[in-house]
């Protein structure tokens, strides 16, 4: 996957973010169970541009699981 990160140091605390932003929706997680599980939209490129928050990171690990999803950031995770 192409990508530009501005600070790398980050990477670890984004990610911490992101994991405990998975852990309190439970709807997402469902979701995204059933993706991996069904391949609802297999073949299928999803391409976004987001405000990213650690919701919005959430989202695109989701579509993951059943489509190749592009996304761009307009601004980083606080």
């Amino acid at each position: 996957m192409e990508y530009d990160v501005k600070d790398m140091e980050l990477a670890d605390q984004g990610k911490l973010k992101i994991e405990w932003a998975e852990a309190t929706m439970p709807v997402l997680r469902l979701i995204k169970k059933r993706f991996q599980r069904e391949k609802p939209f297999a073949g299928l490129r999803v391409t976004a541009c987001l405000h990213v928050t650690t919701e919005t990171a959430n989202l695109m690990k989701t579509l993951q699981a059943g489509v190749e999803p592009m996304s761009a950031s307009v601004r980083p995770i606080h």
